[in-house]
């Protein structure tokens, strides 16, 4: 084997048997094994490949090709999806970080191909996936005096708005690692994922004591805090998500098959007092398994994610009657306005199942900056430009149906509701003990004021149900649930012609 072969081998599993093995015991694919599952078929050409860290003046060079292979991070282009989007729309920049090389820590040739990578990520316009294993920075480089001066961290957070970006991350995400994590668009973690904005090392050092690396951002942790926007079961799935993740930003669909649509009306309570799954309902509507959920341990109120009907891609914004009756609280406001943000920075249409009483509202709701957070979903709204559809499922009261849609039920480029839809400037219940409060404290007995009460409620409902609120255009239509897939794309059809 000659010198180029055998420099080359050294990067290489078979040439880095025994880190690879290490990484396997504890159950982690290597970083070329994610990179084969991500990335199409001889499809990935590497940048760097020859990069060893720069620690010439402590190690050999032979120890440094197999134990510091690549510098510890694999970089360059590939096409992920080209079987459904063609070589030219599947084209994106692949980041690695490998955990088998300086426990996946940053140095100076780790950096300068990070930066290369980032940059040209920008100029080509291509999305990242970048699989963020790693400790953080490295102290032991010794042939150049690594500074603070760095470009990494500003270049990857300026990615942004402009191109998509997907971080996936498995085992101990610390300090810089996590940082780049935290930047990207959409963030998917392992069940077995430690992410903290730094490590045990740097804890201790900081004079806060010694703590397991485990105890630092375990998944539970991070999911129920929004840090974490999809959950995977292993690398294998987190592979795969991330490959569907990106689809949805890479075009429409020619396949596509969905449920029988005539079920959707089966999936709502007569009985309007009654809740009801309202994933049932969107898995119903969305083409069969092209529903991907972000942040549902957080926000819970209002449900994000992505799907498609009739192969074109939407993210979706839906309350869940599930949690506080649909009330839309200060911490889904805060995920469901990123959510708009990350949705009008690629142009994705957004469709909206709308069913809620209005705002969380009471002391305790204040305490969480309900002003300010309820008021940037308005803002988020407001600036979409990104085509969006709203479908009233059944409650659209007060200020959190506004904001449900954009901020006005006028901005959405077509509003419907089903006939179970209801509208009012705030609960009815509530209305009726707010506006009728001296009639119902006039009634001689407790029976007298139910009698009453329930038939202001009955008169409020018959003016504020679908059908009425239609006529008053309210909203767009009342429609049939069945028909709600082929309004939608007809709605989105009519706005893009």
């Amino acid at each position: 084997m000659g010198e180029f072969q055998k420099l080359i081998h050294c990067t290489l599993d078979e040439g880095r048997p025994e880190p690879v093995a290490k990484h396997h015991a504890r159950g982690y694919r290597s970083a070329r094994e994610n990179l084969a599952d991500l990335c199409d078929p001889d499809s990935f050409l590497e940048y760097g490949q020859l990069a060893v860290a720069a620690q010439r003046r402590r190690r050999d060079f032979d120890d440094l090709k197999i134990n510091t292979a690549a510098d510890g991070i694999l970089t360059g282009q590939a096409t992920i999806n080209a079987n459904l989007f063609g070589p030219d729309a599947s084209r994106a920049m692949v980041i690695i970080n490998d955990y088998t090389v300086l426990a996946g820590t940053q140095g100076v040739f780790h950096h300068k191909k990070l930066d290369r990578a980032i940059e040209l990520a920008e100029k080509l316009h291509l999305p990242v996936v970048m699989y963020t294993e790693g400790g953080g920075g490295r102290p032991g480089d010794t042939d150049y005096e690594l500074s603070l001066n760095l470009n990494s961290f500003a270049a990857w957070a300026g990615l942004v708005g402009r191109v998509p970006t997907i971080a996936v991350n498995n085992g101990y995400c610390f300090a810089g690692n996590a940082a780049l994590f935290g930047c990207a668009d959409v963030a998917i973690a392992t069940k077995s994922s430690w992410i903290g904005m730094a490590g045990p090392a740097m804890i201790e050092g900081g004079g806060m004591g010694v703590v397991k690396p485990t105890d630092i951002g375990p998944i539970e942790v991070q999911t129920k805090n929004g840090v974490v926007d999809i959950i995977a079961e292993d690398e294998a799935e987190a592979t795969r998500l991330a490959r569907q993740v990106l689809s949805y930003f890479q075009g429409d669909l020619e396949h596509w098959s969905c449920t029988d649509q005539s079920k959707l009306w089966e999936l709502m309570p007569a009985d309007r007092r009654y809740t009801y799954k309202v994933r049932r309902i969107i898995e119903t509507l969305a083409d069969t398994d092209s529903f991907v959920e972000i942040r549902p341990d957080y926000g819970k109120g209002i449900i994000t994610g992505f799907l498609r009907i009739e192969g074109k891609a939407f993210g979706l914004v839906c309350n869940d009657c599930l949690h506080l009756g649909g009330a839309i609280d200060a911490e889904a406001s805060v995920s469901a306005a990123r959510f708009l943000d990350l949705c009008n920075n690629f142009s994705l249409p957004v469709l909206c199942l709308v069913d809620t009483p209005g705002y969380m509202v009471g002391p305790d709701s204040e305490t969480e900056g309900a002003v300010r957070k309820m008021s940037d979903l308005m803002v988020a709204g407001a600036r979409l430009t990104s085509p969006m559809v709203a479908i009233f499922l059944r409650k659209g009261y007060g200020l959190g149906a506004i904001a449900m849609t954009g901020g006005s039920f006028s901005r959405p480029v077509y509003s419907a509701a089903w006939p179970s839809g209801e509208f009012g400037a705030m609960g009815l219940e509530g209305a009726v003990h707010l506006g009728f409060k001296k009639e119902l404290e006039a009634a001689e007995t407790p029976e007298e004021k139910d009698r009453l009460f329930n038939t202001l409620l009955q008169a409020m409902y018959e003016r504020g149900k679908a059908t009425s609120a239609a006529s008053y255009l309210e909203f767009d239509a009342v429609i049939s649930p069945s028909d709600t897939r082929k309004v939608i794309i007809q709605a989105l059809g009519t706005h893009q012609n």
